[in-house]
């Protein structure tokens, strides 16, 4: 009887009776759904005209009895998908060819071979003895509290509605997994067909033990044969025995899968699921075991969790541009919810060392990082990898997912945690970086161009901020920067340091870009106070940028130096070019000092200190640190070119205009002084000097050695070409008391070489005019008698 099923041809078994895949599983019961009621009251059909007929009708007929109604599939199409099916089905579990390979729980979309075991028995009546054993079996359970008059079997996909008849299944569910036993093995097994119709109409138990009965058989028989003499019948039962196996495991996967989509349903089965599984774990030393039950119990769980990310909506970036924010949202609340399910309807279903929820917790970690890399790759905005790496680091773990207080207390606090490699992790953080580069970068040359669109073509004043130019281009940038740093502190230490790198790695290259467009921008304007109060606000709020950015050196100092130089050579730059453009101004009224139009014109001087002043009124409007260094360069400028002007031999006074000369440079000097002063200038060493050279210039001729030591304490370094000059300009051009007052100048400068301060160099930065006197190196004795004193 159970070796007849080899005499079958492919036909008869391909029309009758083809493996389903478990992939069309819940498609086709949503189908069957429809006419559930018509199924159930259909009779069986029988018809005459030869065995094979009647086959295909009664697979037809227990098929509507089933719960699920499957879906054949075309026999020529079936090769094609096997070979495409991610796990293959397993070998033979034959007792003496070795075990069979590990496999899933996944249907095969291949192997369609007979599991009919014989063709004495007619199709009617084995569908009458599979309907009849499954009830008997099923009440002797006690899975069924009251007979009732019989209703059309509900589609898979409705929701049931809780009953008292449900809350009867759950207690009766975990009343049989606490004392389920194994039923004792039929001496007979049910033939192939009637096996392979069992496990359809979802009876594992009693498909489980006959398959276990047709197994020992199988043993017994193979046992009794040589090895070399192995009849194709025996032949044919092994193959069998490995399809109804298959079959079992992919019926297995589908409920597995399906479990927690249908949990009200599937909880009686997940019992038989669970000790089949444990029972075959009892019998991995046998020759033949199939092995990986419990693996593929936890590919089965995988798989239904895959299917269940995938269904979550997601939105395309064009149809919200919050498409990933949203989705997070939702994807969270699926994997709480599930988990709901998993710990107050399935995990009642299996015995504890199942570790079910457990299980699936780790199904969803895995399963959500597999969902993560493929949403990485429709990622493009900056606002999205935020959202990603905020889900995994800071949202997954928290008490919005898997730190929901309804998975306490099974959630342990070191299962919360998504589990991803650190590539990938990482992978996120360097496209988020780069990013943040690339926006930041726009953000900065749209600085410029809002600059020139507000500022520079309509020629507005800069801002006075607190007493200051401002073009508050510094607070623009620094608000940008300090917000991606904030938060990216919020994900965490490792992001922020990225970030903060990146930033200055593109503020590095700003100064330039800017300083470029201004100055094609303002080249037309200079010589005007309106191009001097725009370089005095950038200089301002480009220091102030400075001052700002000086938080991130602890995180990036190397970063932050490279910035800060750029800074500081923009804002010297643009200091220069102000100073630059004063002294251009003022040089030619400079120039026309100590002159001799000079003595009775005034012009030149009042418009030097007209320009001064206006230098004066915008260097108020300046950074206090910066201004003072500003301001200094200015006094400097001015006393060294005024007192060059002296250095010149561009005139010699005589019949007493030294007096003259003298007392309008201490006139002009004190106007000079007090507009400095009033600067604010801290380089009062310059004070004397004017002072100090209008006596030597107006005194006698024999008082000019009384007022050298001022002179030269206060500048050592004056030499005596200066004096020379100085001389000259007092009308003292040669003669025996110029050499005598040089003489002494040497004199005074050796004894005070190594007290003076040489900080306050003046002399050194002035050019002294050649004396071309060619008497000059003669020698006092010889000259005495041909010059007299003046």
């Amino acid at each position: 009887m159970h070796g007849q099923m080899a005499e079958t041809t492919k036909e008869e078994v391909d029309a009758g009776n083809e493996v389903n895949d478990p992939s069309e599983w819940v498609e086709d019961a949503t189908k069957g759904s429809k006419n559930g009621e018509e199924q159930m009251d259909s009779p069986v059909k029988e018809k005459s005209p030869g065995f094979r007929m009647s086959f295909r009708e009664s697979l037809k007929a227990v098929s509507k009895k089933s719960p699920i109604v499957f879906k054949s599939k075309k026999s020529e199409n079936t090769d094609d998908q096997s070979s495409n099916s991610p796990l293959r089905p397993p070998q033979s579990p034959s007792l003496s060819r070795g075990s069979p390979s590990q496999s899933s729980f996944q249907s095969p979309k291949a192997g369609k071979a007979s599991l009919a075991r014989t063709m004495s028995d007619s199709a009617v009546e084995i569908t009458g003895s599979l309907v009849k054993r499954g009830a008997s079996i099923r009440q002797s359970l006690g899975l069924v509290t009251k007979q009732k008059k019989q209703e059309p079997l509900r589609p898979v996909t409705e929701a049931m509605a809780p009953s008292e008849e449900q809350t009867e299944v759950v207690d009766t569910v975990l009343e049989l997994r606490d004392t389920y036993t194994l039923p004792e093995i039929p001496t007979t097994p049910l033939s192939v067909m009637e096996i392979n119709k069992l496990m359809e109409m979802e009876a594992l138990e009693e498909a489980y033990v006959n398959l276990l009965s047709l197994r020992l058989e199988f043993q017994k028989e193979h046992q009794a044969l040589d090895q070399e003499d192995y009849p194709i019948e025996l032949v044919n039962k092994e193959k069998d025995l490995s399809l109804l196996y298959s079959t079992l495991r992919n019926k297995m996967f589908v409920i597995v899968r399906n479990s927690n989509a249908l949990p009200s349903r599937n909880k009686d089965l997940l019992v038989y699921v669970a000790h089949i599984i444990l029972e075959e774990e009892k019998r991995q030393g046998e020759p033949g075991a199939m092995q990986g039950w419990r693996e593929a119990w936890r590919d089965a769980i995988l798989n239904g969790v895959q299917d269940t990310l995938k269904k979550v909506h997601l939105d395309s970036h064009e149809q919200n541009a919050s498409w990933l924010a949203v989705h997070l949202g939702l994807l969270g609340k699926v994997v709480v919810e599930d988990l709901e399910r998993v710990k107050t309807e399935l995990q009642s279903s299996y015995p504890e060392d199942f570790n079910v929820f457990e299980t699936y917790v780790s199904c969803y970690h895995e399963a959500v990082g597999e969902h993560l890399k493929r949403l990485l790759e429709k990622v493009t905005e900056l606002k999205d990898y935020y959202a990603l790496l905020e889900f995994i680091i800071h949202r997954y773990p928290s008490e919005k997912v898997m730190g929901s207080s309804s998975l306490q207390p099974e959630l342990k606090e070191d299962q919360r945690v998504l589990t991803l490699d650190n590539d990938f992790l990482n992978q996120i953080k360097d496209k988020y970086c780069s990013r943040l580069q690339a926006d930041m970068k726009t953000s900065l040359n749209r600085i410029i161009e809002l600059e020139n669109e507000e500022m520079w073509k309509e020629k507005r004043k800069p801002v006075i901020d607190e007493g200051i130019y401002s073009s508050h281009i510094d607070m623009d940038i620094w608000t940008n920067i300090k917000g991606h740093v904030q938060g990216s502190r919020r994900i965490d230490v490792n992001l922020e340091q990225k970030v903060v790198r990146s930033c200055l790695e593109e503020l590095k290259t700003f100064p330039k870009r800017f300083e470029s467009a201004f100055v094609e921008w303002s080249s037309p304007l200079s010589n005007s106070s309106l191009w001097a109060e725009y370089h005095i606000s950038y200089i301002n709020s480009f220091s102030a940028l400075k001052e700002h950015m000086e938080g991130y050196r602890d995180t990036c100092p190397i970063q932050l130096g490279l910035v800060q130089n750029e800074i500081d050579g923009l804002t010297i730059r643009l200091s220069q070019a102000v100073m630059e453009d004063f002294k251009t101004d003022v040089k030619p009224f400079l120039r026309r000092q100590m002159t001799g139009k000079w003595f009775s014109f005034d012009e030149d001087f009042s418009q030097l200190i007209s320009r001064t002043k206006t230098l004066s009124d915008q260097s108020k409007y300046m950074t206090p640190k910066l201004k003072q260094a500003f301001v200094n360069k200015a006094h400097f400028f001015v006393v060294k070119e005024y007192v060059s002007q002296l250095m010149k031999n561009n005139y010699s006074c005589k019949n007493r205009k030294n007096e003259t000369a003298a007392t309008k440079i201490t006139n002009q000097w004190e106007e000079l002084k007090e507009i400095f002063q009033d600067m604010n200038s801290t380089l009062d060493w310059l004070h004397p000097v004017g002072n100090q050279l209008s006596m030597i210039i107006g005194c006698k001729k024999s008082d000019v050695k009384q007022h050298l030591q001022p002179l030269v304490n206060n500048y050592p370094d004056i030499r005596k070409g200066h004096l020379s000059a100085v001389l000259y300009f007092r009308g003292i051009i040669r003669g025996r008391e110029k050499h005598i007052i040089l003489q002494r100048l040497a004199e005074l400068k050796q004894r005070t070489e190594n007290t003076g301060n040489r900080e306050q160099a003046l002399f050194s930065e002035i050019q002294a005019a050649v004396n071309t006197d060619c008497l000059t190196g003669t020698p006092f004795s010889c000259l005495s008698f041909i010059v007299p004193d003046s």
